[in-house]
C-alpha cells in the first residue's frame, strides 16, 4: 500500500470512533504477558492507541501506561473510557515524549499504519536501552471452515491478507525497523500467537467489520452491498444464524528488542 493510501485508510477510523469502541475486540492477556514480560511499574507507551482496547489490558496487567493517538475522535473515546490515563495527541512519526522515557512501546492493530522510516527513529528515541517494541494484531482463525468462508465472502478490502494467521506471518516476515543511529539497532523479531475469542451476534459482527478501514473508505453503495453480502452469509450458516456465537481469533505478536 502506497503512503498516501495508507494515510487515507489509517485516518478513517475517527468517523466511527463510538462504534469502534463498542465492537472491536480486546487482546488476549496471555499475548500481552508474553510480549512484555510484565514487571510491576513497567513504563509502557501504547502508540496509536485508538479507543483504548489494548490500553485497558495493559492497565489491568499492572503497567504504567501513557498513550499517544493522532485522531481526536478516537482519543476522546479513550479518555471517556479511561479518564485516569495520561493521553496525548500525536503520531508514531513524532512522539511527544522525552528520550528514553519508556521501557516498552506497543501498538495494537496499528503498526502497519506507521511510516517506519520516520517512526523507527522516534520509537528508538523514546525507548530506554534494552526496551522492547511490540506489535499485536487480532486476526481471524480461519482454520474453521465457516471463518474461512467469511473471509472469502467479505473480500480482501474487509478481511485482508494480514487478517488471518497465515497471512499475518507472511505480511510481517520482512518487517524492517531502520537503523536509528549507532548503536541503536533492534534485534531480529520474535513472533508468537495466542488463542483469543469474542462473543458476537450476526449484527454485532457486521458492525465490527464495518469499522475496518477498507470498508470505511468504500463508496456508500459498495459498502452497503459488501455488508449486505456478509450479513446474508452469516444468516446462511448454522454457526452464526441464530443468537450469540463465539468468533475464534488469534492475537499475533511481533516483538523486537532495542539493543
Amino acid at each position: 500500500m502506497e503512503q498516501d493510501e495508507r494515510s487515507r485508510h489509517g485516518s478513517s477510523f475517527g468517523s466511527v470512533a463510538g462504534v469502534y469502541a463498542e465492537h472491536r475486540p480486546d487482546y488476549a492477556q496471555t499475548a500481552v504477558r508474553w510480549a512484555l514480560e510484565l514487571a510491576p511499574g513497567l513504563r509502557v507507551l501504547d502508540l496509536g492507541a485508538g479507543t483504548g482496547k489494548l490500553t485497558a489490558t495493559l492497565v489491568s496487567a499492572g503497567a504504567d501506561v501513557v498513550v499517544v493517538e493522532p485522531d481526536t475522535a478516537m482519543l476522546a473515546e479513550l479518555r471517556r473510557a479511561l479518564p485516569d490515563i495520561h493521553a496525548l495527541q500525536g503520531g508514531a512519526e513524532a512522539i511527544p515524549l522525552p528520550d528514553a522515557s519508556v521501557d516498552a512501546v506497543v501498538a495494537g492493530n496499528a503498526m502497519h499504519w506507521f511510516d517506519m522510516a520516520a517512526a523507527g527513529p522516534e520509537i528508538s528515541r523514546v525507548l530506554a536501552p534494552g526496551g522492547i517494541l511490540v506489535g499485536l494484531w487480532n486476526v481471524l482463525d480461519d482454520r474453521l471452515e465457516w471463518v474461512a468462508g467469511l473471509a472469502r465472502v467479505s473480500g480482501t478490502a474487509v478481511i485482508g491478507p494480514r487478517d488471518t494467521p497465515t497471512g499475518w506471518r507472511a505480511e510481517t516476515a520482512d518487517i524492517h525497523v531502520p537503523k536509528t543511529g549507532s548503536p541503536a539497532w533492534f534485534d531480529s523479531p520474535e513472533r508468537a500467537e495466542f488463542p483469543h475469542e469474542q462473543c458476537r451476534t450476526a449484527d454485532s459482527l457486521v458492525a465490527t467489520l464495518a469499522t475496518r478501514a477498507g470498508v470505511l473508505v468504500m463508496p456508500e453503495q459498495e459498502r452497503r452491498s459488501t455488508l449486505g453480502r456478509i450479513r446474508a452469509y452469516l444468516s446462511s450458516r448454522p454457526e452464526t444464524t441464530d443468537g450469540e456465537f463465539t468468533l475464534p481469533m488469534r492475537t499475533c505478536v511481533l516483538r523486537l528488542r532495542r539493543r
